[in-house]
């Protein structure tokens, strides 16, 4: 038997019993944990509003024979201005299940974690578009989680690539491809949309955010994310149509 409280963010709930809430909870330090919030849908409830999704919050959680039971939170942001805006409502559920579709139990997402709270921060706090801003986690996203695309040289024959030379992204091959390599079904990028994804891959995430919807590719993003992660990524169908 163990108490212990972990700063997390709620990506997913399911209703059971009654009044009792399933929660999956991004921590940086533990992964996934799946909590088991007693209680919280009744009205006056103090685990109610961080039972929803989205919510941050200091969770002291009560462990035994490996199951978790919330005892207490102290919130720290709930995104609420989400909810009166249907289609960043969407990007934000988007984004959960981006997370929720690769965290593991008991390893660390510091990383991740960080990445879903700065974009989770934008889309609800900024004027931002939505596309250039999930574009940017996307590519982050893939950096973190090991099949980062490849920019700087044809992923076919090896040579570097310039700037301003016309390239297309190959998804099967997860990288640029110059003009004579170009396969069948690979996309044509713009050199601008190539070069902002280098950027958005070396620069902190300030260097990306505020960036022109035409210059950041997406779809591509969100279907070669898609591809790797390998199994459906909840809230993807939801999107705001483009």
């Amino acid at each position: 038997m163990q108490q212990t409280e972990q700063t997390a963010i709620v990506l997913r709930y399911a209703n059971y019993r009654d009044n009792d809430r399933m929660l999956t909870l991004l921590s940086p330090t533990r992964g996934r944990m799946e909590v088991l919030a007693r209680g919280c849908r009744r009205p006056k409830s103090p685990l109610l509003s961080v039972s929803d999704l989205f919510a941050l919050a200091d969770f002291e959680v009560y462990e035994k024979s490996g199951r978790l039971t919330l005892t207490a939170a102290h919130p720290i942001e709930t995104f609420y201005p989400l909810r009166s805006d249907y289609d960043r409502l969407t990007c934000g559920v988007y984004l959960l299940g981006c997370c929720e579709a690769v965290i593991q139990p008991g390893e660390p997402a510091q990383q991740l974690f960080m990445l879903l709270l700065h974009t989770l921060s934008r889309l609800t706090f900024s004027p931002q578009e939505w596309k250039p801003l999930l574009a940017g986690f996307l590519l982050n996203f893939a950096a973190i989680e090991g099949f980062k695309p490849r920019l700087n040289h044809c992923v076919s024959c090896g040579k570097r690539l310039t700037e301003d030379e016309p390239v297309s992204f190959d998804l099967q091959e997860g990288g640029l491809a110059c003009k004579a390599c170009r396969r069948p079904g690979s996309v044509p990028l713009a050199a601008e949309q190539a070069k902002w994804m280098r950027h958005a891959l070396t620069s902190p995430a300030s260097g990306w955010v505020n960036t022109p919807e035409q210059y950041a590719p997406f779809t591509l993003l969100k279907d070669y994310v898609q591809q790797n992660v390998g199994r459906p990524i909840k809230g993807s169908e939801m999107l705001p149509k483009e």
